[in-house]
């Protein structure tokens, strides 16, 4: 449907681009060296057949129909879709492929475009939504060809090094323990400010009113952070992380400015001179201006550094500022050592790549709900079921899943510690409580009541704890037990408490049943082998350990290029029966 283009459509010049790509119209017989020994199982003639039924529309309108004719877009795309496929992402390494490998020569239609010609193509032309539209055209192209249903998503995530430089990050920790400092350093200005005001009756000369310092909220808790971690340095333990989140709004320096522009004026009445160069003196009130001036210049570092970070993440390097510091599992120190690092997220299916996604959170859990959404924007509705590891287990996400009637064959956090016999025997845990109405009896049979409910907000979403409570736990002999971490002198008085939150525990037993079950363990099987099969061939054979292009939009498609191609060669040994869909080994299940 997508290759059915007339030149009513589009302008002539874009039109020429299918019509000299795809050669439509009059069959010419070409006797051209390019074309001699290109075997004809090669991956290369499917993917000519597959970008004869895209629309490139949305790629040509980009182009001015103005001017001289340059190389065609729909070839540059192809030609750079078959070098991911082949495991290249270097341009310089296409552009020299382009002048010696017949396939590349076949595609490029013996033309030889330079590294300036693809790199203007990729950062100009070639945008992220274009990208978007491409891929899913050809996902719907999958759909019909009944390779993919879009009905069943298997889920996980790698972290992939950031083309910054190792060694540019910035922490938030460390900015919060300087700007306490400075912080320090202001107020004794302000100090300083007021005296030197009061002292020479500068305030009633020139009406000049005393200044407060500002507040900063959330400073109090970096200050007693930093109190705790001098106490700790001493007693040779762990420091605390110091990541509290500072409101920004405040970190002006306005109110200094304020204090300069009073100075001045008060220079300027006094006939004070301000004096620069080697050997002179400088008047107080100059050394006080400087001061305020270097001082507002750190606040105002500081406060870009937060704006960069938000509430998001905790660092960001230096040379590419969307990148976050993570700890990398392909070291070959074995010591988890920090990069700046992009995480990548993708949805499979039968092999495919349905959806890829980039972020710079640490984690996994907040990577589900943008890749189930991307699937319900671009493909019209979310899928009937999800399967991903434990890293995706979270309150949020399986509610999100139940709410939109999405089956959910996430393995738990606890999933392997649940089989413990330690866990099934821990009398602290309430699941191993017997409940009765409202209330629990623990192993000892003292019974533990309702107490109050306790309400969590963690970036917009919130949790409901109800807590039970026993009134009495005196001369219990399994306190030692029960108790977490019992000290025998702090927690003699003290009685049992438990909290719980049952929507959480009501989703994870849901979710836990579906893994349990026959259905569940090949969803998972499925999932091992094609998510981290994907990321096996991609780091080892291909060698994509680090991206290429600075900011997460340009890494995204990049990894969208490399998507494409991939799901290209998929497509192509599907084509040539080399594989076959996966429908797990019943001896195995069984």
């Amino acid at each position: 449907m997508f290759n059915q283009v007339t030149p009513n459509d589009v302008t002539n010049k874009t039109y020429h681009y299918y019509t000299d790509f795809f050669e439509t119209g009059q069959q010419v017989i070409h006797f051209n060296l390019y074309q001699i020994d290109l075997p004809k199982d090669d991956p290369v003639y499917t993917l000519k057949k597959v970008m004869a039924e895209l629309d490139f529309s949305s790629l040509l309108e980009r182009y001015s129909h103005l001017g001289r004719k340059g190389y065609n877009p729909i070839m540059l795309f192809a030609v750079l879709t078959y070098a991911t496929l082949r495991g290249v992402r270097s341009v310089d390494r296409i552009v020299d492929l382009c002048t010696r490998d017949i396939a590349y020569m076949w595609l490029a239609q013996g033309e030889k475009p330079k590294r300036d010609v693809f790199y203007d193509f990729m950062n100009h032309k070639l945008s992220e939504p274009i990208l978007m539209v491409l891929h899913y055209q050809f996902i719907r192209k999958l759909q019909k060809e009944g390779l993919v249903s879009l009905e069943a998503l298997f889920i996980d995530g790698t972290k992939v090094e950031a083309n910054a430089n190792r060694y540019t990050f910035v922490w938030r920790g460390s900015i919060n323990y300087h700007l306490a400092n400075l912080l320090d350093s202001i107020q004794e200005l302000y100090t300083q400010y007021n005296s030197f005001l009061m002292t020479n009756g500068y305030d009633k000369r020139y009406k000049v009113p005393a200044m407060d310092m500002f507040i900063i909220e959330g400073i109090d808790k970096v200050r007693k952070v930093i109190e705790k971690n001098r106490t700790r340095k001493v007693n040779k333990k762990k420091k605390l992380s110091n990541n509290t989140i500072i409101e920004i709004d405040n970190m002006s320096p306005l109110e200094l400015l304020k204090m300069q522009v009073h100075l001045k004026t008060i220079a300027e009445g006094e006939k004070i001179y301000f004096t620069y160069g080697k050997g002179k003196r400088k008047p107080e009130i100059q050394k006080l201006y400087e001061q305020l001036d270097v001082l507002g210049e750190r606040l105002m570092k500081y406060k870009q550094s937060y704006e960069i970070m938000g509430d998001e993440r905790n660092s960001y390097s230096k040379t590419d500022l969307e990148a976050t510091f993570m700890r990398m599992k392909d070291d070959h120190m074995r010591n988890g050592q920090l990069k700046p690092a992009y995480n990548i997220q993708i949805a499979v299916e039968n092999y495919f790549i349905i959806h890829s996604y980039i972020s710079a959170d640490r984690t996994d859990y907040n990577s589900l709900i943008p890749v189930l959404k991307k699937h319900k924007e671009h493909l019209g509705c979310y899928p009937k079921e999800v399967t991903a590891d434990s890293g995706y287990c979270s309150e949020k996400n399986l509610l999100f899943l139940e709410e939109n009637n999405i089956d959910s064959y996430i393995k738990l956090q606890e999933h392997e510690v649940m089989k413990t016999r330690a866990y099934q025997k821990n009398i602290g845990k309430y699941r191993n409580m017997v409940k009765e109405g409202n209330s629990y009896r623990c192993a000892n049979g003292r019974l533990l009541t309702y107490d109050h409910t306790e309400k969590r907000n963690t970036k917009g979403f919130e949790r409901i704890f109800e807590v039970y409570a026993c009134k009495n736990c005196d001369g219990c002999e399994l306190k030692s037990e029960c108790l977490y971490q019992y000290d025998e002198d702090r927690h003699q008085h003290k009685n049992k408490a438990i909290k719980v939150n049952e929507r959480w525990d009501d989703l994870k037993a849901k979710s836990n049943e579906n893994i349990q079950s026959e259905k569940g363990i090949l969803n998972r099987l499925i999932r091992s082998i094609q998510t981290e099969g994907f990321f096996g061939d991609m780091k080892a054979n291909d060698d994509f350990r680090q991206f290429n292009h600075r900011s997460a939009e340009k890494a995204h498609k990049e990894f969208m290029l490399y998507v494409f191609g991939k799901n290209l060669d998929k497509y192509h040994k599907f084509k040539l029966g080399k594989i076959k869909r996966f429908t797990g080994k019943s001896e195995k299940i069984a």
